[in-house]
């Protein structure tokens, strides 16, 4: 049995097809902050206190995008906010967000005290935003 005691996601790496678009979602749609760079990997570092995302810039100009129901790899990450309300105004400002493509708008999750979203971000990763549970 391994002694092993994680303590959740330091960061998550996203290869992005834009860096510029992304750190651009991740600021102005959700409040992150950008707290590191290294532009000759390129690569930008954005915090919203709580979890680092590191956007990878694609090196090629017709990257594959993930299908989740046919590759292997990140179906989707969620990202969790304090409360309903500010579930709320994450998919106020998410929704009309160039490029962004929303899946389904705040609802219940499977009868568990929560509630959630999912939208495809600029660039297509899928991403979950819930509040409890």
């Amino acid at each position: 049995m391994s002694t092993v005691q994680t303590q959740g996601i330091h960061h998550l790496g996203l290869t992005v097809p834009s860096i510029h678009e992304s750190v651009e979602f991740f600021t102005t749609a959700l409040g992150f902050s950008v707290v590191g760079e290294k532009p000759d990997y390129p690569a930008t570092f954005v915090s919203d206190g709580h979890i680092m995302l590191t956007l990878w810039q694609a090196k090629t100009d017709t990257p594959v995008n993930f299908n989740r129901h046919e590759n292997i790899g990140l179906h989707h990450f969620a990202i969790q906010v304090r409360d309903v309300e500010a579930l709320q105004q994450a998919y106020e400002s998410v929704k009309n967000y160039s490029g962004v493509e929303v899946e389904f708008s705040p609802e219940d999750l499977n009868g568990l005290p929560a509630k959630h979203m999912m939208c495809l971000i600029p660039g297509g990763i899928r991403m979950e935003i819930i509040a409890g549970a």
